[in-house]
Parts: C-alpha cells; sequence; structure tokens
C-alpha cells in the first residue's frame, strides 16, 4: 500500500494542478479565435501514446471504396507531409510491380556484371600467359643445358638448315649484283660524259676531227650498251630481292611458328610425363587428366604447323628454281653479249625476258633509286 501511494505521488508531481495554472483572459481569447493547431488534433491515450484509431478506420473505407479487381494486398497508400505537393495519392501495386519488372529487365544490371566478367576473363587470359611462358622457358633452358629432350624432326630440320643458309647466300649474291649495278651506272655516265667530250673536240678540232669523231661513237655505243646492261642486271636484282626478302622470309616466319609450336609441345609433354611418375590419387588424377587435355591440344597445333612448313618448303623450292633460272640465263646472256659487243644480241635478250628500258634521253636510276 505505501509503494501504490509513492507512485501516485509521483505522478502528481509531474503535472501541475489546475489551481496553479495561470491563464491570461487576452491569451484565452486569443486561442479561442485561432484555428486548431496540428498538435491539438492529435488524439492522446492515458498511457502518453498516439492514438490512431481514426487513421485506421480512414484507411479502412478507402480500401473498402477501391474497386474488386485490385487486391488489398496490391495497393499502396502513400502519405506526404504539409511540404510535398502530392497530398493523398494511391499508388496501385501491379504498376510499381510493373515498373520494378521493367528495371529488372533494362540493361542496367547487366552493364554492371560486365565489368567484372571482363575483368576476370583478362586475368584468366594473362594467367594462362603466365603459366604457358613459364613452361616454355623452363624447357628451352633445360634444352640448352641438356637436361631436357627434344623432339626433332631429321628431314624437316634438314631442309629448314638448308633454307637459311641460301638465304645468307642469295642475300650475298644480291648486295655484289647491287654494288655492281652501282658501278654499271657511274661508267655509263663517264662513258657518255666522254663521248660528248670527244663530240666537242672533233667540231673544234679540224686536224683532228676524224680521230674524235671515232671515240666520240665509240663512247655513246658503249653508254647505250651499258644502259641496256644496266636493266638487266637491275631486273634480276629485283627478282632476287623479292625471292629473298618477300618469299623466303615468309617462309622462315611459318618455320619459327613451328618452332614456338615445338616448344610448346615439349613443355606440356614433359609436364604430363613428370605428372605420370608420380602417384596417382584423388589429387594428381584432375592435374593428369587436365595435363593430358593441354598436351594433346598442343600436340595438334605442332602437327598443323609442321604439316604447314612442309607444304611450304615445297612450294618455296620449286618458285625458288623457276625465278633463279630465268634470272641466271638472263644475267648471263646479258653480260656475254654486252661484252662481246653484240648489241642486237643483248637487245634480244632483254625482249626475250620483257624487260622494259628506261625511254632515250633519261638517265638511268641508281638501284638505289630503284629500292
Amino acid at each position: 500500500m505505501s509503494e501504490n501511494r509513492s507512485d501516485d505521488t509521483s505522478n502528481d508531481a509531474t503535472f501541475p494542478a489546475p489551481e496553479e495554472i495561470e491563464s491570461d483572459p487576452e491569451e484565452l481569447a486569443m486561442a479561442e479565435d485561432s484555428p486548431k493547431s496540428t498538435a491539438a488534433e492529435i488524439p492522446v491515450t492515458s498511457n502518453g501514446e498516439i492514438d490512431d484509431t481514426a487513421e485506421h478506420n480512414f484507411n479502412l473505407d478507402l480500401k473498402r471504396s477501391i474497386p474488386a479487381g485490385l487486391g488489398l494486398s496490391e495497393t499502396q497508400i502513400t502519405s506526404h507531409g504539409f511540404d510535398s505537393s502530392k497530398e493523398g495519392i494511391i499508388e496501385a501495386g501491379p504498376f510499381q510491380a510493373e515498373r520494378q519488372r521493367a528495371q529488372l529487365r533494362s540493361g542496367t544490371i547487366v552493364l554492371a556484371e560486365e565489368p567484372r566478367n571482363t575483368a576476370i576473363e583478362k586475368f584468366e587470359l594473362v594467367r594462362r600467359w603466365s603459366l604457358n611462358t613459364y613452361k616454355c622457358t623452363r624447357q628451352i633452358l633445360s634444352e640448352r643445358l641438356g637436361r631436357g629432350s627434344r623432339t626433332v624432326d631429321l628431314e624437316l630440320e634438314s631442309q629448314i638448315e638448308i633454307l637459311r643458309d641460301n638465304k645468307k647466300k642469295y642475300e650475298y649474291i644480291l648486295k655484289l649484283a647491287q654494288t655492281l649495278s652501282s658501278q654499271l651506272y657511274q661508267m655509263v655516265q663517264t662513258q657518255r660524259q666522254l663521248g660528248d667530250a670527244f663530240a666537242d673536240l672533233s667540231l673544234k678540232s679540224l686536224e683532228l676531227h676524224e680521230e674524235f669523231g671515232y671515240n666520240a661513237d665509240t663512247q655513246k655505243l658503249l653508254a647505250k650498251n651499258g644502259e641496256t646492261l644496266l636493266g638487266a642486271i637491275n631486273f634480276f636484282i629485283a627478282s632476287v630481292n623479292t625471292l629473298v626478302n618477300k618469299t623466303i622470309e615468309d617462309t622462315l616466319v611459318t618455320v619459327k611458328l613451328y618452332e614456338t609450336a615445338r616448344i610448346e609441345y615439349d613443355a606440356y609433354r614433359t609436364d604430363l610425363e613428370e605428372l605420370n611418375m608420380g602417384p596417382r590419387d584423388a589429387i594428381t588424377m584432375p592435374k593428369i587428366e587436365q595435363s593430358q587435355q593441354l598436351f594433346q591440344a598442343h600436340k595438334e597445333k605442332y602437327d598443323k604447323m609442321r604439316s604447314d612448313v612442309a607444304v611450304k618448303l615445297k612450294f618455296l623450292e620449286e618458285n625458288k628454281v623457276k625465278v633463279l633460272h630465268n634470272q641466271l640465263v638472263l644475267f648471263h646472256n646479258a653480260i656475254a653479249a654486252y661484252f662481246a659487243g653484240n648489241q642486237k644480241q643483248l637487245e634480244q635478250t632483254l625482249k626475250q625476258f620483257h624487260v622494259k628500258l628506261k625511254a632515250p634521253g633519261m638517265d638511268a636510276p641508281s638501284w638505289l633509286e630503284e629500292q
């Protein structure tokens, strides 16, 4: 009983007694004339909580007034404060759900996943490249140190070595032919200038008119034949240059790809052999299967590149024989006719191989200008 009285006393101390409140007559009059405030309209229960019975009844009446086509669970009532421009707006659930489904169908979520997928793919490519580079580097070092085994195709390797050796020899011949062309061009220019000087002196020296005239005609004829020979040599240089720096070089590029495929094949073959020599359990078997698949893929690549190199070497040999046969015959006949003084034979040789000469009166370009 004493505890109950103490609680009542504490509650009475919280709220002042009615007689303790001093009221001003003017303030009471202003309160009666002014509209009711919002806070005054909120009912408060005896416990101090807000009584939402009126709001509940309002929502219940509103839901009853909605057509039967819309379920109560699909209807959302949105309330706004006094500062909002939209008051009393009712949003139906199906429209909102349709808006959410449209957002899910839009590309925003897919675009958000694309950078992550792209990064994963790039990381996977870098990882595979690093692993492949490591295996190939280890294979090369082991071969140079004499510790690792190497797959060798004796017939194909010998053909590749012959091709590389021939390429060096053809490059040397090409360099000498270019030097000959440059020197012949300088000689032809000197002979032409010498013939002009003799012709000028034959007109000014009456007592030596015939002698200067003979020498002028001889030097001009030599210059003309030299220009014809120069055309044949430049044609020979252009054909050999195409053979060496384009046809043979293209085959050597395929050879390099074949050698790279061979190193990868040996690297994964060695890796598979090391795994097969180890224990076979639940941990190593998946690794062995994966290594077997990689080995098979690189073996197919190696076989394909070996076949491509063999085909290119065959066609290159046929093309090389045909090209060099015609060019060597041209070079021989042109040189022989020039130094024999057979102008007709020299011109006939150029016509036989469809070599076009420069127009009369034009200086023959050097081999440097034709490159």
